[in-house]
């Protein structure tokens, strides 16, 4: 992924409302399915602390519902693993580039 132009980010809100900005760090495509990893961003009214295992990788895949794409968690631990496991890997390519 390209960091020519600076980071994508993006606010998506959950179940109750409550808004949350990630910072994408890479996308995948698996068997026509698109996932997204991201990592919380942190804003002038939060500040992250990464050792904290709550503010690890999220990887959401994207589904279209009435013709809106919009960001869906994944449907087992199992695809999780996998998913995380190609994140991992692609990752890891570029940090050796």
């Amino acid at each position: 992924m390209s960091e020519e132009f600076g980071a994508d980010f993006i606010t998506i809100s959950d179940e109750n409302g409550n808004e949350f900005e990630l910072e994408l760090v890479g996308t995948i495509e698996v068997d026509g399915t698109t996932y997204m990893a991201f990592f919380p961003a942190e804003t002038e009214d939060v500040d992250i602390d990464m050792d904290d295992e709550e503010n690890g990788m999220i990887i959401l895949k994207s589904i279209e519902e009435d013709g809106e794409e919009i960001f869906a968690t994944l449907d087992s631990d199992e695809e999780a693993e996998r998913i995380y496991d190609l994140f991992m890997e692609q990752l890891f390519e570029e940090a050796e580039e």
